[in-house]
């Protein structure tokens, strides 16, 4: 199970926010850290440029899913991405032009950047009968949440954490960590002068 954004690609598409009538674009990186928080505050979601792969450019573990599919087959391979479900043609269509065979029917758009909707979905797959996992993805939210959910069913596991720019990562993971020790929102920024 592969993520896409910053996973399987990287692309400019954003997603458009409106919170009382105040209207932002946010990357696919921020939609899946802040949406949870925005919905709270009544965001509005306009997926329109995010159905589409907006000068997307191979990411980190597409080599991955080449050797996946190589060994394996395509018929068990699924991408799992916080995008809505319309934008699994656009997608589809991107992994098709750089080499990489997914079924259709194997791309799962969520709408959804919790990291409980990607748990929720690897859990069904168990449910189905699969029993031996892989699961990557960029954000550490979604990795800890669905390792945690492996780690409860009686299933073979395996989670990886892609790094597409490892200053960038490491950023957005101490921050993360920072957030579960303090509270401090991880998409805060602050000056030196209050961080001192």
């Amino acid at each position: 199970i592969f993520d896409f954004d910053d996973t399987l690609a990287t692309s400019k598409s954003k997603v458009i926010v409106t919170v009382d009538g105040k209207t932002t674009k946010i990357t696919p990186a921020e939609f899946a850290k802040q949406h949870s928080k925005l919905e709270e505050q009544g965001a509005e979601f306009d997926f329109s440029e995010f159905n589409k792969v907006v000068d997307g450019k191979p990411g980190p573990l597409v080599a991955k899913i080449k050797k996946a599919i190589d060994k394996f087959g395509n018929k068990d391979v699924f991408i799992l991405t916080a995008r809505p479900q319309a934008s699994a043609t656009s997608i589809k269509a991107f992994l098709d032009g750089i080499g990489v065979n997914v079924p259709l029917e194997n791309i799962t758009g969520l709408e959804n950047g919790t990291p409980q909707a990607k748990a929720n979905w690897v859990i069904g797959k168990a449910s189905e009968g699969y029993n031996d996992f892989y699961f990557t993805d960029d954000v550490y939210k979604n990795v800890k949440a669905v390792q945690d959910a492996l780690e409860v069913l009686d299933v073979k596991s395996k989670t990886r954490l892609a790094y597409s720019d490892r200053v960038k990562k490491l950023d957005r993971d101490f921050n993360d960590i920072i957030e579960a020790k303090t509270g401090i929102a991880a998409e805060k920024e602050y000056s030196r002068a209050k961080a001192a």
